[in-house]
């Protein structure tokens, strides 16, 4: 299989911050399938206390995740790149079942092969209650 997810490394400033907007975007269609196709099969993350290997790992915590966190949005700013790795600063919002709004804040380091899949991925992250989203369009507002 010769799966392939451009920008390609080596990256510049450029495709760098291109690759982390098409992480954002991904990320922001809550889709688990179309997000875990851009990490290699044998990927290998640590997500908070989550240590996970593998595409389908990767998956099945994407879906539970956002059971949890809905009307979940983020946005993610490129910190720094280098040939084959990227390091980026987000912020994400999201509400739980009983209505409590959530904004997270992390940081993670990025490695990826020579065809542009993850295969290192290592979050940082803290959260605190918030009382209204900032990120939501307010029209989307529950």
């Amino acid at each position: 299989m010769n799966e392939k997810r451009h920008p390609l490394p080596p990256f510049t400033l450029q495709t760098a911050t291109e690759k982390v907007q098409l992480a954002e975007d991904a990320w922001n269609s809550r889709d688990p399938e179309r997000v875990s196709l851009a990490y290699s099969q044998d990927t290998v993350w640590r997500n908070r206390t989550d240590f996970l290997t593998g595409r389908n790992e990767v998956r099945t915590f994407l879906q539970n995740k956002w059971v949890k966190e809905q009307d979940y949005r983020l946005k993610k700013i490129l910190w720094s790149h280098t040939d084959n790795r990227i390091s980026v600063k987000f912020f994400y919002e999201y509400h739980n079942n009983a209505g409590q709004w959530f904004r997270a804040y992390g940081n993670e380091q990025w490695e990826f092969n020579a065809n542009g899949l993850m295969t290192e991925r290592e979050a940082s992250i803290n959260e605190m209650p918030i009382t209204e989203p900032s990120l939501l369009p307010k029209d989307r507002l529950r």
